[in-house]
C-alpha cells in the first residue's frame, strides 16, 4: 500500500482519544465512585467490574470475527461499526455517572451493571474494528510502529484528560466538599465532557479513512462465509501461532500491572499519601506526559533494536519505577502531602509503559501477516479481539480480587483517614502486584521471533500469492 498522508495518519489516530478518555474514566474512577460516593461495598463493586470486563472480553473476538467477515462496498469491513459503537458510547456514558445516591443499594448495583455492560458492548463494537483497521492501512514494518505510536499518543492524551486534567478541573475542592474527588457533581460534569470528545474523535477516525475502503476491500485474499464452527477454528488458529501467543501473554501480564496502578492509584494517593486533587493531577499528568513524549524514542529504538527488545526495555524501566514506589511507601511519613517525592515514580513508569502501549499492537499486526501467508485469510479482527479477550479476562479476575482486598484491608468510605493497616496495605498491593506482573510479562515476550528481515520475506511472499490469485 502507498504511504499514508499526515491527514489520514493523524485523523485516524485521533479516533483513539475518545476511547482512551472514556475507558480511563471508567477504569480510574468507577471503583472509587461506587464505593466512596454511592456507598457500595468493595466486594459488590469488584463483582460488578469483573462482570463488565468478562462481558467485554468475550465480545471482543466475536466482534472481530464479524468485522473480518463483513463485506460492504460503502463501509468496508470496519467503518459502519465505528459509527454505531461511537454513538452508543457517547449516549450511555452520561447515564452511568448520574445514578442517584438516594437509591437503594440493590437498585444502584443493577443500574450500574446495565450501564456498564451496555457501554462495554458499544466500546467493543467501536474499538475492535478500529484496532483491526490500524493493522490494515499499512503493511510497512516501520510505518506500523508509527501508526501505533500516533494511536498511543491520542490514547494517552485521553488518559491525561481523564485523570490529570479531569482531577484538576472537575474535582476542585469546595466549602461543602474540601476533598474534591468526593463531590458527586464532578462525575456528572466529567461524563458530559467524555461523551462529547468520544463523538468527535470517532468522527475524525471515520472521515479520515473512509477513502481507503475500496483499496482495503481489494486487499482481501478470500471471502469466506461466517459460521459458528469457523469462529472457534479461527480463534484456535490464532493461538497456534507462537509469536501471537508470546504477545498475548506478555500483553496480558503487563495490563494486570496497569489495572493495579489505574484502579488503586486514586485510593493510594488519597488515603496513603494524603494528596489533594492538584497533587494527584500532577503525578498522573507526569506519568502520562512521559508516556506521550516517549513515543519518538520507542519508534527509533525499535527501528534499531527490533520491537521485542523495545518491549523488554520498557518493562525493565517500569519495574525500576515501581521499586522506587516501594521505597516511597517505606518513607511514607516523609512523602505524605509532598507530591515531589512521587514525580520520579510517575516519570519512570510513564516512560516504560509508553513502549508497552505501542509495541504489542504493532507486533500483532506482524503476526496477522505471518498467519495470512499460511492460511490465505486476513484475520485482524480475530487476532486483536483474541488479544483483548485474554488480557481482559485476567483483568477481571484481578479487579474482582481487588474489590475483595478493599474489604479485607478494612477500607471504610465513611472515614476521611484510613487506618495504618489499610493505608499501607493498599500501597503494597499496588506496588508488589505490579512488580510481579511486569516480571511475568518480560518472560512471556521472550519466545517472539518476528524481525524486520523476516517480515520483509513474508510480505514478498504475500505479494506473489496475490499476483497468482489475480
Amino acid at each position: 500500500m502507498k504511504s499514508l498522508s499526515y491527514r489520514t495518519l493523524w485523523g485516524f489516530g485521533a479516533g483513539n482519544l475518545g476511547f482512551g478518555l472514556v475507558s480511563q474514566i471508567i477504569a480510574a474512577y468507577l471503583v472509587f465512585y461506587a464505593t466512596a460516593i454511592l456507598g457500595m461495598s468493595g466486594a459488590s463493586v469488584g463483582l460488578l467490574v469483573s462482570i463488565g470486563i468478562i462481558w467485554d472480553a468475550f465480545s471482543d473476538p466475536i466482534m472481530g470475527y464479524f468485522s473480518d467477515h463483513t463485506r460492504s462496498e460503502r463501509f468496508g469491513r470496519r467503518h459502519l461499526y465505528l459509527l454505531v459503537g461511537g454513538i452508543g458510547v457517547t449516549i450511555l456514558h452520561v447515564f452511568l455517572w448520574n445514578i442517584s445516591i438516594e437509591m437503594s443499594g440493590s437498585v444502584k448495583w443493577f443500574l450500574m451493571v446495565f450501564y456498564v455492560l451496555s457501554i462495554k458492548t458499544f466500546m467493543t463494537i467501536y474499538i475492535t474494528p478500529y484496532t483491526a483497521l490500524a493493522a490494515e492501512i499499512s503493511d510497512d514494518y516501520t510505518d506500523r510502529t508509527r501508526i501505533q505510536a500516533i494511536k498511543t499518543i491520542f490514547f494517552l492524551i485521553g488518559l491525561f484528560l481523564a485523570t490529570a486534567f479531569g482531577m484538576a478541573i472537575f474535582f476542585r475542592g469546595t466549602v461543602l466538599y474540601p476533598v474534591g474527588q468526593l463531590n458527586p457533581a464532578g462525575y456528572r460534569n466529567m461524563s458530559i465532557f467524555g461523551s462529547v470528545l468520544m463523538f468527535f474523535s470517532m468522527a475524525f477516525a471515520y472521515r479520515s479513512t473512509k477513502h481507503l475502503i475500496p483499496e482495503l476491500n481489494a486487499r482481501l485474499l478470500s471471502n469466506p462465509s461466517p459460521s459458528f464452527s469457523s469462529f472457534f477454528k479461527e480463534m484456535g488458529n490464532a493461538f497456534s501461532n507462537l509469536d501471537f501467543r508470546s504477545v498475548v501473554f506478555g500483553y496480558l501480564f503487563a495490563n494486570i500491572a496497569s489495572a493495579l496502578i489505574s484502579t488503586l492509584a486514586l485510593h493510594v494517593y488519597t488515603f496513603t499519601f494524603y494528596m489533594n486533587n492538584n497533587g494527584i493531577a500532577l503525578i498522573v499528568g507526569i506519568q502520562l506526559m512521559s508516556s506521550i513524549l516517549s513515543q519518538p524514542f520507542w519508534i527509533r529504538y525499535s527501528d534499531k533494536y527490533e520491537k521485542k527488545k523495545a518491549v523488554h526495555t520498557g518493562i525493565l524501566i517500569a519495574i525500576a519505577g515501581t521499586f522506587y514506589f516501594v521505597a516511597c511507601i517505606y518513607f511514607k511519613t516523609t512523602v505524605q502531602s509532598n507530591v515531589l517525592w512521587l514525580i520520579p515514580f510517575g516519570a519512570l513508569v510513564g516512560f516504560g509503559t509508553g513502549g508497552l502501549f505501542t509495541m504489542p499492537q504493532a507486533m500483532i499486526a506482524d503476526t496477522v501477516d505471518s498467519n495470512a501467508l499460511n492460511t490465505g485469510k486476513r484475520q485482524e479482527g480475530v487476532f486483536y479481539g483474541t488479544l483483548t479477550l485474554c488480557y481482559k479476562l485476567s483483568q477481571s479476575i484481578a479487579i474482582f480480587l481487588l474489590g475483595i482486598a478493599l474489604d479485607y484491608l478494612r477500607f471504610n468510605p465513611d472515614l476521611p483517614v484510613q487506618s495504618e493497616f489499610t493505608a499501607v496495605g493498599l500501597a503494597l498491593l499496588l506496588s508488589i502486584g505490579s512488580i510481579v506482573s511486569f516480571t511475568f510479562a518480560y518472560i512471556s515476550y521472550r519466545p517472539y521471533t518476528l524481525t524486520r528481515d523476516k517480515m520483509l520475506e513474508i510480505h514478498n511472499q504475500i505479494d506473489l500469492l496475490k499476483a497468482n490469485i489475480k
